[in-house]
């Protein structure tokens, strides 16, 4: 079996690492309440998702 013939340094391999950023989190807007969500996700705001009323209101 191949094996490296030496060690990667910690600059090649953090170099290599930089990359891995976590990019922005997307926002849209509920149709219902109109205030900022995550897409395809449940409204924090009202309970809605995609028209359909999940979580009642008047239970949270």
């Amino acid at each position: 079996m191949a094996n490296p013939k030496r060690k990667f340094s910690k600059a090649r391999t953090r170099k290599r690492r930089s990359t891995w950023k976590l990019g922005s989190v997307d926002i849209s807007v509920c149709p219902q309440c109109h205030q900022p969500k995550r897409p395809h996700h449940l409204c924090s705001n009202c309970g809605y998702y995609r028209d359909k009323e999940i979580i009642v209101s008047g239970n949270v």
